[in-house]
């Protein structure tokens, strides 16, 4: 398409926002959408609008790329907000196509972080222009200005042209609800403009709204050109069906409109529009017609999907498919083959899982699924460990029983080298646990990039890392900073394969029967292991009941019941103590297992066991293998 020939749609700003996580982008949409009425005084009292799902809320991260709208000064502004997670990257880089700008909102004390760069390395790729919001202003621990200079250095770092650094700077405190152009007293930087006196901030966000109105592009068109629709994500409606969300890139769509749906393997055939949809704050709105510029929502194509495009039927011109970065990890899908299997889930055959597998391939352009040499189980491939662990939380919450294996990474050779994925690692902690994470990240591989101090006890650790190296690594970072370090990554690149790393260096301990657990039998064993079962627990042959305090497997009969007798011993009535288990979440059991084992999950309980049950039978294999070798 001719840029020359292209005009502005004046009414319309299409603008992402990119943040990491918890940086506060949700909220600052809430304001955005309380502020200009956009939400009904019904809704005025709820908090993260945009969260759209209990995973969402709970997480506290945006997961979906969805959109939303607000009317200014007779401008619609669609907003897009993106994930601030790499694992979503897919989600981000189909987000960032419906826009003509971006936002990027930074924590005022963390700065930029991994995901930031991530997401902001794709919008430049795009040659999105951006406005900087440096929100949390109020923080007791703000770093404004070193902060600012810090998203300049990230810019530079990632090849930001010069143009692209010429942006606007808005300070926020999105939380209570407003945001300025005008630095807060005593802030100096050498790319702020000083004031003589001193400014207070208003209390309303109108002046980046202003700023998003008058300096951010409008979304280009070209007059008289046929219809051009862009599909960039995938809804669902139970009234219409599949929705195909849309950026109207040229022409006029119209409900009840025959379009050539030109499809992503090349082909093209006729259909029908049912219904037409657009975004009035944060509700879809059925409409007869949308021009270019909008983004809409289209039904009644029921097998549509996403990089495909709507185009008119008589001169029918299709958009190039959108591409996403490869996966970096894979992992093992498939029925519960526990002997608890099909106790607590209503959706356990192998038909059922790979439907629904199938269908979030549909619309997450991120995933991959095989099959494997079992006909009830799938590799999917995905960008990280989140992404996955995101998915099979899903479905258990939807009564799915699954078996999940240890995530593996990806290889692929690059000049003649077997060649593995890197992570950039950043690390906030205490300056007390450097010296051990320092060691931690070594054993794996990891390469410092640098290190740097604030003078406040705390230190930064820049990393790179193979990506199998962060399998479990964050339940031992967790431990050696007793909990109070934060650590990001994202992805980096790839690099030749970095040798063999040993993550885990405890083996586990296995049931060796099946039964309810005893006080009896876990007071003996807890001396010499973690264990992660309660009295009265149900447990199995082969399920993982703990950690041991050597290299090795132990199995343990964990049901064993004391021996009762007619005889009493002096100081048999004495109160024995129970240590509670070590509870887990299913990231943390996917961090937990070995190659060996696996997670069964269900929608009541997560459970690690053994791949292969019965202990002679892994014996025998293991016996096996080193003959082989």
């Amino acid at each position: 398409m001719n840029q020359e020939n292209l005009v502005p749609v004046e009414n319309i700003r299409n603008v992402a926002i990119i943040a990491h996580v918890d940086h506060g982008k949700t909220t600052l949409v809430d304001a955005m959408l309380k502020q200009t009425g956009s939400v009904s005084r019904s809704n005025e009292s709820e908090d993260r609008i945009m969260d759209s799902g209990d995973l969402e809320r709970e997480k506290g991260i945006t997961i979906l790329a969805k959109n939303t709208a607000v009317r200014w000064r007779d401008t619609k502004i669609n907003i897009v907000d993106t994930p601030g997670h790499a694992d979503f990257g897919g989600e981000v880089e189909r987000a960032l196509q419906m826009v003509d700008s971006a936002v990027l909102l930074v924590d005022s004390s963390e700065g930029p972080l991994p995901q930031t760069r991530f997401v902001l390395r794709k919008a430049l790729a795009l040659n999105l222009p951006l406005v900087v919001i440096i929100n949390k202003v109020d923080r007791p621990d703000a770093r404004i200005a070193e902060v600012i200079d810090e998203v300049y250095e990230m810019l530079f770092d990632i090849g930001a042209d010069d143009h692209q650094i010429e942006f606007p700077i808005v300070y926020a405190a999105a939380k209570d609800g407003w945001a300025t152009l005008d630095p807060p007293a005593g802030v100096h930087n050498s790319h702020i403009k000083e004031h003589d006196e001193p400014h207070g901030h208003p209390d309303n966000v109108h002046e980046l709204l202003d700023l998003l109105v008058d300096h951010m592009p409008a979304p280009r068109h070209s007059p008289g050109h046929s219809l051009q629709a862009h599909v960039t994500n995938l809804d669902a409606s139970p009234f219409v069906g599949r929705l195909a969300i849309c950026r109207m890139i040229n022409g006029t769509i119209n409900k009840g409109q025959q379009v050539m749906w030109m499809k992503a393997d090349g082909t093209s055939e006729r259909a029908k529009v049912t219904n037409l949809y657009i975004t009035e704050s944060n509700e879809r709105v059925e409409v007869e017609t949308a021009s270019a510029g909008e983004l809409v929502a289209v039904a009644g194509i029921a097998n549509v999907t996403i990089g495909e495009t709507l185009a008119d039927t008589e001169n029918p011109i299709a958009m190039p498919v959108i591409k996403v970065d490869e996966p970096a990890l894979a992992m093992t899908i498939g029925i519960n083959t526990s002997p608890l299997a099909g106790k607590e889930g209503d959706k356990v055959t192998a038909s059922q899982i790979k439907a629904r597998l199938e269908q979030e391939l549909v619309g997450n352009v991120a995933l991959r699924m095989y099959d494997t040499d079992r006909p009830d189980a799938w590799e999917v491939h995905a960008r990280g460990e989140l992404q996955l662990a995101v998915l099979v939380e899903q479905m258990r919450r939807e009564g799915f029983e699954l078996t999940v294996g240890k995530p593996i990474v990806l290889t692929k050779e690059i000049d003649g080298k077997k060649s593995e994925p890197t992570e950039r690692v950043t690390i906030d902690t205490p300056e007390e646990y450097v010296g051990a994470i320092t060691q931690l990240l070594a054993a794996r591989k990891g390469r410092m990039e640098n290190l740097v101090t604030h003078g406040t006890g705390w230190a930064r650790m820049d990393y790179i890392i193979p990506a199998r190296g962060l399998i479990g690594f964050k339940t031992d970072f967790m431990t050696e900073t007793r909990g109070s370090g934060v650590i990001h990554h994202t992805a980096e690149g790839w690099e030749e394969w970095a040798g063999e790393i040993r993550a885990r260096d405890r083996g586990s301990v296995v049931a060796d029967r099946q039964g309810q657990a005893t006080a009896y039998s876990i007071v003996a064993a807890q001396e010499r292991t973690t264990l992660f079962v309660a009295p009265g627990d149900i447990v199995y042959l082969g399920m993982i009941i703990g950690e041991n305090s050597r290299s090795e497997d132990m199995d343990v009969n964990i049901v064993k019941e004391k021996a009762l007798t007619n005889m009493r011993a002096a100081g048999s009535d004495n109160t024995v103590k129970v240590t509670p288990p070590k509870l887990f979440s299913l990231e943390g059991a996917l961090e937990f297992i070995a190659d060996d084992e696996c997670v069964e999950v269900t929608p009541q309980s997560i459970r690690m066991r053994k791949v292969i049950l019965d202990a002679s039978e892994r014996a025998r294999i293991t016996k096996k293998k080193k003959n082989d070798s």
